[in-house]
């Protein structure tokens, strides 16, 4: 009699690991499709009047266009994945596997034709990061990562930075655009930077993320982030030896998200716990 042979989980893993990267391979291109768009459809005196309306009426008509790029793409492709993002595109899907998409992370960046702006794409299944991808086109970069497989900027492996103490540390960090909000962050970098070498503020927490993974980041901490504005950064930090996280015990949030090389990890976690970074 023949016994019934099942696949060994290893075959499991790997058919998984493919699957990640096939959907690596989906969130690039997407990604440079609406890093494209959102580049060349720019208007050049988009930044000259930023404080008139209708200039923040075609950087949110751009946003909304971008993500419908992305979901149209990902649909047309994955009829049966859900989506979660900034512009709306909300829907739980049926496969196990949801996009969370930020297509414009740095708005205010791109408004005032600033480089620091990017195209953010995670791919989570059942709930758990496992590609990301943030396009910066003004930058000529491209950050991904599968879960496992190690960041990469381009075909460049990152490793974030080695150990260094706190006071040779470059630390970079972001602002709500609320007022009263911003006063109490602005206290608690007041009582920051002089524990550290500086403190720099990009404009886009997805970068930030990656400058971590990069190693142009010793860390990064910030109060106020949404899923899509964190979730490939976050994938890609971590895959290039970064620790991230929110408050103790808990994982990156919109109350605190902390990436930072394993040394400076517990040491930032405890000086933001100490000045009350996690709340207004």
């Amino acid at each position: 009699m023949t016994e019934p042979t099942t696949a060994p989980p290893e075959d499991a893993e790997g058919a998984e690991q493919a699957e990640n990267r096939a959907l690596l391979a989906l969130a690039l291109e997407a990604a440079r499709r609406a890093g494209a768009l959102l580049r060349d459809g720019r208007p050049d005196d988009l930044g000259v009047a930023a404080t008139k309306t209708s200039s923040i009426d075609v950087v949110t008509e751009m946003d909304i266009a971008a993500e419908k790029l992305i979901t149209g793409f990902l649909s047309e492709r994955r009829p049966d994945d859900g989506f979660l993002g900034e512009e709306g595109a909300s829907s739980e899907g049926t496969s196990g596997i949801r996009w969370v998409i930020d297509p414009l992370d740095g708005t205010v960046n791109y408004l005032y034709g600033l480089p620091t702006w990017a195209v953010s794409i995670a791919a989570e299944r059942d709930g758990v990061r496992v590609a990301g991808v943030v396009e910066a086109p003004m930058r000529g970069e491209t950050y991904h990562a599968v879960l496992g497989g190690g960041a990469f900027l381009g075909e460049r492996r990152l490793r974030c930075r080695p150990a260094a103490p706190l006071e040779q540390s470059l630390l970079g960090t972001g602002f709500a655009y609320v007022q009263s909000v911003r006063a109490h962050q602005a206290s608690v970098v007041q009582r920051l930077i002089p524990l550290f070498r500086d403190i720099r503020r990009g404009g886009s927490a997805a970068i930030d993320l990656c400058d971590v993974a990069a190693g142009r980041l010793d860390a990064y901490y910030e109060r106020g982030l949404n899923p899509w504005d964190l979730a490939a950064g976050d994938l890609i930090a971590r895959e290039a030896g970064a620790v991230t996280g929110g408050r103790a015990g808990d994982p990156p949030s919109r109350e605190l998200t902390i990436a930072a090389t394993p040394e400076l990890f517990g040491p930032l976690q405890a000086l933001l716990e100490e000045h009350g970074a996690w709340h207004d």
